[in-house]
C-alpha cells in the first residue's frame, strides 16, 4: 500500500510537470509572429493607391481632316505634312448647329501649301495642310485635271483613273454601323493608291499624282482660259528655238516681231515664218474660246432647274489649321485662292 502511494505521487507530479509546460490550446500561433502580421497589414493599408490615367475622348470628326486625300502632294512629303498635330476644330464645329456646313451635304478635298513660316523660332518651308469644302446637293466633279509649268497640256481624267474617287465618311460614334444603313452628309475624296506599291509604277505615272487638281467646271462662270488673251509660243527656229509669249490685244505682230529680231533671239530671214506661226497659234485659241463658251451655252441650255439652281447656290469654304503650340501660327498665310478650276473660296476659315 505504501509502495502504490508512492508512485501514483510520483505519476501525478509527472503529469502537473507536463501541463504546465504546453502552450495555451486557444492560440497556436507564437506572439511575435502575430505582431509581425499586423505590421504587414497595417503598411499594406497605408500604401497610397495609383491616381487613375486619364485618356481624352476623341472627338467625332476629329480624323475628317487626315481622311481627306492631299490632292497634288508629292509622296515623300506626305510625312513632313502629318509631322505637326494640327488642328482642325474649326472644321468640325462647322457642322455642329449654327454651324457652316450644319445639315447640309458637304464634299470635302484636301491639298497643301508650302509656305515659309516661323515655329519656335525657326523658319523653314513647311507643307500646310489645307480642307476645302463644297457645299453642293451632288458630287460637284467626277473629274481631275492634270496640269504643272513642265507639261506642255492638260489632261482632264476620270477620278477612277487616279484611283480617286469621293467616299462616305463616317464619324466615330458610328463606325461600327454598316455604312449602307447610314444617310451620309458628309463625302471625302479619297485616294486607293498606296505608297507601299509606287515602287512598281512608272516615274511618270508617280508624277501625274503631284500634278492632280480636283476639277470643277461651272456652266454659269467663264473660266480664265476662255478669258485669256495670251498664247504660248515655241517657235522651231535654228540654232534654237524661240520661247514667247504673244496677247493678241497688247501686242503688235510687226512691232513685236522686229523686237525679237532686235534683241537677237530671231533671225531675220525667219521674220514672215515667224510671223505665220503665230498668227496660227492665235486663230486656235480664239477658236477654242469660241468653242469652250458655245459648250458651256448648250450645257446651261440642258440643266434642269433644279440643277441650275443647285450650281447657282453652290458655295466653297477653305479650312485652315487654328494655332495651337503644338503647330506653326498659319495666320498670316491664307489666301482664298483654291486653284484654276474652283477659283477662290467664299470664305475663308
Amino acid at each position: 500500500m505504501k509502495r502504490r502511494g508512492a508512485k501514483r505521487k510520483q505519476r501525478d507530479e509527472l503529469q502537473s510537470s507536463s501541463q504546465q509546460e504546453q502552450p495555451p490550446t486557444e492560440n497556436h500561433e507564437p506572439p511575435a509572429k502575430t505582431a509581425a502580421s499586423s505590421r504587414a497589414k497595417r503598411a499594406k493599408a497605408a500604401k497610397p493607391e495609383p491616381e487613375p490615367e486619364y485618356i481624352e475622348d476623341q472627338r467625332n470628326l476629329e480624323d475628317l481632316w487626315k481622311k481627306t486625300f492631299p490632292v497634288g502632294t508629292e509622296w515623300d512629303q506626305l510625312d513632313a505634312v502629318y509631322q505637326f498635330k494640327w488642328d482642325f476644330t474649326n472644321l468640325e464645329n462647322a457642322f455642329e448647329e449654327d454651324g457652316k456646313l450644319h445639315g447640309k451635304t458637304v464634299y470635302l478635298f484636301g491639298c497643301t501649301e508650302p509656305q515659309l513660316v516661323s515655329f519656335k523660332g525657326e523658319s523653314k518651308i513647311i507643307y500646310i495642310p489645307v480642307v476645302v469644302a463644297v457645299v453642293s446637293p451632288f458630287p460637284p466633279s467626277d473629274k481631275i485635271g492634270i496640269k504643272s509649268v513642265q507639261r506642255e497640256s492638260e489632261e482632264i481624267v476620270p477620278m477612277k483613273q487616279m484611283k480617286m474617287d469621293w467616299v462616305p465618311y463616317i464619324p466615330l460614334e458610328n463606325r461600327e454601323s454598316q455604312v449602307d444603313r447610314l444617310k451620309s452628309q458628309i463625302f471625302i475624296l479619297s485616294c486607293t493608291q498606296r505608297r507601299a506599291a509606287l515602287k512598281h509604277l512608272k516615274i511618270e505615272r508617280i508624277k501625274k499624282y503631284e500634278y492632280c487638281l480636283p476639277y470643277f467646271y461651272h456652266p454659269f462662270k467663264e473660266d480664265e482660259l476662255e478669258q485669256k488673251t495670251e498664247v504660248q509660243i515655241i517657235f522651231p527656229a535654228e540654232p534654237a528655238p524661240v520661247f514667247c509669249e504673244f496677247d493678241w490685244e497688247l501686242d503688235e505682230l510687226e512691232e513685236f516681231t522686229d523686237k525679237l529680231i532686235e534683241e537677237d533671239q530671231l533671225a531675220k530671214d525667219q521674220k514672215d515664218a515667224f510671223k505665220d506661226f503665230v498668227k496660227e497659234k492665235v486663230r486656235e485659241a480664239k477658236r477654242a474660246n469660241r468653242e469652250a463658251r458655245e459648250a458651256r451655252k448648250k450645257a446651261r441650255e440642258e440643266l434642269n432647274e433644279e440643277t441650275k439652281s443647285a450650281f447657282e447656290n453652290m458655295k466653297f469654304y477653305k479650312f485652315y489649321p487654328v494655332q495651337t503650340p503644338d503647330s506653326p501660327d498659319v495666320s498670316n498665310t491664307k489666301s482664298p485662292f483654291i486653284n484654276r478650276y474652283y477659283g477662290k473660296a467664299h470664305e475663308v476659315l
